[in-house]
């Protein structure tokens, strides 16, 4: 699955256009002008004579975005408007509002306001309901909503929101925004620090640095470092973070590519902070990207237990090309292997199935690997854990339950109705779950599970075809089944859902910073971190120490 891009077909004429830039086409130059020239008589022809009117830009790039999907979903292209909309910045610094926001129809619902950042400071809570910004209401704005909270700082802005069902006003104060790499360590016990790394911005290494050297001074012999749910970011900082741990002139990462200036290595530079205290790495299925390069890094390099289940599996590397016009080419330009030789990527997306997903190497043709000590580690995308638990991973039921904002809602619903919990760290009783269900009852909530989906499918198609009196009865018996098993999973799934209803609703009262601190007293996964380093015969017998 990870050997170098083959040739497999003609790359469409439009990318190839694109990809001119910096590559050498040798081989397939005529076949390249060839299709250009076609697309150029097709497109142009296409325009003039098409019955109603054309709007060249929207069909353009329709095409390029069509022709773009055929591989995978990294590859992207950015007209002039989404270039100026949707830029990254890396530094981790911005002016805004200070909150995660999510678009759902006419309104943008304030999913996280973060600790004495603007939205917090003007009384904004989670799950509140964003109808206006300044004099625009958003049912007539289809655009991307947040950039109406875009400007300089101290900027106000006045907002409209519903809450609860009532309607309330808020000036926004826009101010900067540091988004935190490592947004909280602290002590587990006397001996144990815990960094959570959220974030690969620039400044991650750095925070990260900062963290461990103040942990040291505090008398921390030994570390976990958190990784859960770390999407990646930057490659350098990744390096860099695993220097910590690592002596200079260690290769962390390669990267290979069909093209020859796109194989790299990447090897540490700098001189670490402790390369012999204990580790242990805390890993799940959202760590991707330069999570899995650190966590498969040290992994390999036999420098930190790996504890969690296998991460996401996103081992493709892109980079940004510009084009004309002040457009934009995200393009995937090679795929990381660890230093023992493991890709990372999961899905291959050169191979589809019948329906267009991306395959996934079957466990029985995973190959196997041998780290710097001579253990065996294995591929097939992601890294896995040298200890699996079953806390990490979420069940499809609790997934639709986290897509679909079933519980998110319910934490809305458990704060307004418990306001002065304060501090407390709150207990999510057998009634309480009860509640809960019956709340998603009321609400008629979607699970959107694949059986669903086919199920509603069905239905429409009939309705359609006029088939679906003759088929109602069936129908909704199926439904009805459908339903009883989803309450099923409910119940089976009951403590890890009680667990992810306590997560959210804990960040309600004590925002992130008191999650964490909920979490290492209480969290499965971090008290078996403890436990394997306190376990110093355990911990070397993993590591072949």
């Amino acid at each position: 699955m990870c050997t170098l891009f083959q040739k497999k077909f003609i790359i469409p004429v439009v990318a190839s256009a694109f990809l001119f830039v910096g590559v050498s086409f040798k081989d397939d130059y005529f076949e390249i002008a060839k299709q250009l020239e076609i697309f150029t008589t097709l497109f142009k022809e296409l325009n003039k004579n098409y019955v109603d009117e054309t709007t060249p830009a929207e069909l353009m790039n329709n095409a390029v975005k069509g022709m773009l999907s055929s591989l995978d979903p990294y590859t992207v292209y950015f007209n002039e408007q989404e270039v100026l909309k949707f830029k990254i910045n890396n530094t981790g610094e911005y002016t805004g509002i200070g909150a995660l926001i999510t678009r759902e129809n006419d309104k943008l619902i304030l999913k996280e306001p973060y600790k004495n950042f603007p939205a917090d400071k003007a009384g904004l809570k989670a799950g509140d309901e964003i109808i206006q910004i300044g004099d625009t209401p958003l049912a007539d704005f289809k655009d991307d909503a947040s950039q109406l909270f875009k400007g300089s700082k101290n900027t106000k802005i006045d907002v409209k929101y519903i809450r609860q069902g009532k309607p309330y006003s808020a000036v926004i104060v826009l101010d900067e925004v540091e988004i935190k790499s490592v947004p909280y360590f602290a002590k587990i016990d006397d001996k144990t620090g815990y960094i959570v790394l959220a974030h690969f911005n620039r400044k991650a290494s750095s925070e990260t640095r900062e963290a461990l050297e103040q942990l040291k001074r505090q008398g921390a012999e030994r570390i976990v470092l958190d990784l859960r749910g770390n999407p990646g970011g930057l490659l350098n900082e990744a390096v860099n973070i695993c220097n910590l741990f690592v002596p200079r002139n260690e290769v962390i990462v390669t990267t290979k590519s069909k093209i020859e200036k796109h194989n790299n290595t990447y090897k540490t530079s700098q001189e670490p902070v402790d390369t012999t205290i204990p580790l242990v790495i805390l890993v799940n299925g959202r760590s991707a990207s330069a999570s899995e390069i650190v966590s498969g890094a040290l992994q390999d390099l036999d420098r930190a237990v790996v504890l969690g289940s296998r991460s996401f599996g996103k081992g493709l590397v892109q980079r940004p090309v510009e084009l004309t016009y002040g457009t934009q080419l995200k393009v995937t330009i090679s795929r990381y292997y660890t230093p023992s030789g493991r890709c990372i990527q999961a899905l291959d997306y050169a191979h589809k199935d019948k329906n267009g997903v991306a395959t996934r190497t079957d466990a029985k043709n995973y190959n196997a690997f041998k780290t710097k000590k001579g253990r065996t580690v294995y591929d097939g995308g992601g890294i896995l854990p040298d200890i699996e638990m079953e806390e990490t991973k979420t069940s499809p039921i609790a997934n639709a339950l986290l897509k679909n904002d079933g519980i998110f809602d319910y934490a809305t619903k458990y704060y307004y109705k418990n306001p002065n919990l304060g501090t407390k760290i709150p207990v999510i009783t057998d009634a309480d779950y009860a509640d809960f269900k019956q709340y998603l009852k009321a609400q008629k909530f979607n699970f959107d599970t694949e059986t669903e989906i086919a199920l509603k499918n069905t239905l429409a198609a009939a309705k359609k075809e006029k088939l679906d009196e003759a088929i109602t009865l069936e129908y909704q018996q199926l439904l009805t089944a459908l339903q009883k098993s989803e309450n099923a999973l409910l119940d089976k799934n009951q403590k890890e859902i009680k667990g992810l209803l306590l997560d959210e609703i804990i960040k309600r009262y004590q925002y992130q910073e008191g999650l964490y601190d909920y979490y290492i007293k209480n969290n499965p996964e971090i008290k078996r971190a403890v436990t394997i380093l306190n376990a110093t015969a355990e911990y070397n017998s993993i590591l072949k120490i």
